[in-house]
C-alpha cells in the first residue's frame, strides 16, 4: 500500500509538522494557536493515523471543573495506545471513559475539510501515494 517504511517518530514529526489552525477542528479554533499547535487536531490526527498503521479508533470524554467539555480522540495498535495531541490539554482538563469505535466508510462528515488537508499533507511529506483510500 505504501511505498516506504517509517519510524513512528518520524511520522509523529510529519504530523505535527503539518498542524495549522486549517486543520483545526472549527469548535476549537479560538483556542488554537502555535504555542499550542495540537489544540483541536486530535480527531483529523487519529483518522490519519489510522490511514497509515490500522488499529482502533479511541474516543473519550474530555472535563475541566467537572464539567464535560468536549470529546478527545487518539489510536490503539495492539496493545499500546498512540496518542500524539494530549499534549494541547492544561493541568485543569481530564480525559476518560475511553471507547472502542467503529471507523465510517470514506471520509469524515464532520472536519472533513481539515482531515483531508492533514491527510495530503502528510503523504506527501512521507512520501506516498495521496491517492490512497483513507479509512484502511
Amino acid at each position: 500500500m505504501f511505498p516506504r517504511t517509517w519510524t513512528l517518530t518520524h511520522i509523529e514529526r510529519v504530523i505535527r509538522t503539518a498542524w495549522s489552525a486549517d486543520t483545526c477542528d472549527p469548535a476549537d479554533l479560538a483556542d488554537w494557536h502555535t504555542g499550542n499547535p495540537a489544540r483541536g487536531q486530535c480527531g483529523v490526527t487519529a483518522l490519519v493515523l489510522h490511514d497509515l498503521l490500522g488499529g482502533e479508533l479511541l474516543v473519550g470524554e474530555v472535563s475541566a471543573g467537572g464539567r464535560r467539555t468536549g470529546q478527545h480522540w487518539w489510536n490503539r495498535l495492539g496493545v499500546v495506545e498512540i496518542d500524539l495531541t494530549r499534549d494541547q490539554f492544561g493541568p485543569h482538563e481530564r480525559i476518560s471513559g475511553a471507547t472502542v469505535v467503529d471507523r465510517p466508510d470514506g471520509p469524515p462528515r464532520r472536519c472533513r475539510e481539515q482531515y483531508e488537508t492533514l491527510r495530503t499533507r502528510v503523504l506527501k511529506q512521507l512520501g506516498a501515494d495521496t491517492t490512497v483510500a483513507a479509512g484502511r
